[in-house]
């Protein structure tokens, strides 16, 4: 995750927050939200090696796989849920999604664009595309369901979802004219802030 969108999610999050992050990875930006915003924070992760960052971060985090983990945390009430570039690596994002908005009252989520120009480029080319977000070649890759803006944004009216905020990056992780006027083409990163309708 880069600074900008680190930035953007702490921003986001209210002070005194109890927040969950899945797919949190080494715990940086929980700890973040721990310092900086006083949150009450648990990190949810399935990588052994990741985990063992966080706990030497003495951060709370679990070993589970974010399709099957979700439900088992529905009876907390969380103030935030964050899921930072994880949703296209899930088997049912959809889902995902759905029980997020369940266990708390907002959630974020940032994903790659699969429409960003550059990713349209290698994509003509007849390559899948390689990206400062998009960073492994098909072959390593963890993704399961890319998406482009438009994408995300036809699954959240689908299924009822109010995007409250949202934020486009260009691929050297600014806002910029062209990614705020035309993301679908031009932003290399979407971050939304979702909650119920």
């Amino acid at each position: 995750m880069n600074i900008s969108t680190s930035k953007i999610i702490k921003d986001w999050v209210p002070n005194n927050s109890k927040v969950i992050d899945f797919g949190c990875g080494d715990g940086s930006l929980l700890k973040d939200l721990i310092n900086e915003k006083n949150a009450c924070g648990y990190g949810v992760e399935i990588d052994l090696k990741k985990i063992q960052e966080c706990v030497v971060k003495g951060l709370s985090v679990i070993q589970k796989d974010i399709d099957e983990g979700i439900q088992d945390f529905e009876s907390s009430n969380f103030d935030v849920a964050i899921m930072a570039s994880s949703i296209q690596c899930l088997r049912n994002p959809h889902m995902a999604l759905r029980r997020m908005l369940r266990l708390s009252k907002q959630c974020i989520v940032t994903l790659p664009n699969l429409g960003f120009w550059k990713c349209r480029l290698h994509l003509a080319s007849g390559k899948m595309p390689v990206t400062p977000n998009l960073p492994s070649s098909w072959y390593e890759t963890k993704n399961l369901h890319l998406c482009t803006i438009k994408d995300f944004e036809k699954l959240c009216e689908d299924e009822g979802f109010a995007i409250n905020k949202r934020l486009f990056l260009n691929d050297n992780g600014v806002k910029g004219l062209l990614s705020s006027l035309s993301p679908n083409l031009f932003a290399s990163e979407g971050i939304y802030l979702l909650a119920k309708k």
